[in-house]
């Protein structure tokens, strides 16, 4: 795929590129993904000050019998927090406003996602920590670099499905996807940094 800084699709009347062109996939169990290419205006730009700004942290975890560290690095921004980049807030509202006639609520939180390189990686899994484990939910990610597969499979066991993140590409995962499905960005041979943005409604993470 190749990368696109700007878009040159019709634009709102805010100056955001708008959200025609969506292309849902309905999954099984109530569970469905949006998906829109080159969506975010100004991605090159954005994807810098991410790298540059952002205050990352590694994260460890128990695995087994030892503590290991989480292949990727991450930082989470809360509702009253400024993001990194005023596009991302922009960005945020106006997803919010699309989407509210299904969601009932805006996105509030920010989650960030550093992959330094193709090694770095998230395992299967669902946003089900708060409400997600029991209420349909969105969560919308944005991608930033270099492409990665981000796949999902029903939780359980099943066929996995793949949608392949470019840089300024928009995935949105709802209904009971959470709860239904799992998740994950595996590792690969090669890749450069990605960073992947999530914005949750309040208690979903």
């Amino acid at each position: 795929m190749d990368f696109q800084a700007t878009l040159f699709e019709p634009e709102t009347a805010l100056g955001w590129p708008d959200l025609f062109g969506l292309t849902r996939t309905q999954l099984e169990r109530g569970a469905w993904v949006d998906t829109r290419r080159n969506w975010f205006t100004g991605a090159d730009e954005v994807f810098d000050v991410l790298r540059r700004d952002t205050p990352w942290r590694a994260e460890r975890r128990q695995m087994y019998d030892q503590v290991v560290s989480v292949p990727r690095l991450v930082a989470m921004y809360a509702a009253s927090e400024t993001l990194p980049h005023p596009a991302l807030a922009h960005a945020r509202d106006h997803l919010s406003r699309h989407y509210q006639p299904e969601l009932g609520e805006p996105f509030l939180t920010a989650g960030c996602c550093y992959y330094r390189e193709g090694s770095d990686s998230v395992a299967c899994h669902g946003d089900t920590i708060g409400r997600g484990r029991t209420e349909d939910t969105m969560v919308a990610i944005i991608s930033f670099g270099d492409p990665r597969r981000l796949l999902l499979r029903p939780r359980g066991g099943g066929a996995s499905l793949s949608f392949t993140l470019g840089h300024g590409d928009l995935l949105v995962m709802g209904g009971s996807c959470q709860r239904t499905w799992e998740h994950a960005v595996p590792k690969t041979a090669h890749a450069g940094p990605r960073i992947s943005v999530q914005f949750r409604p309040a208690g979903v993470s």
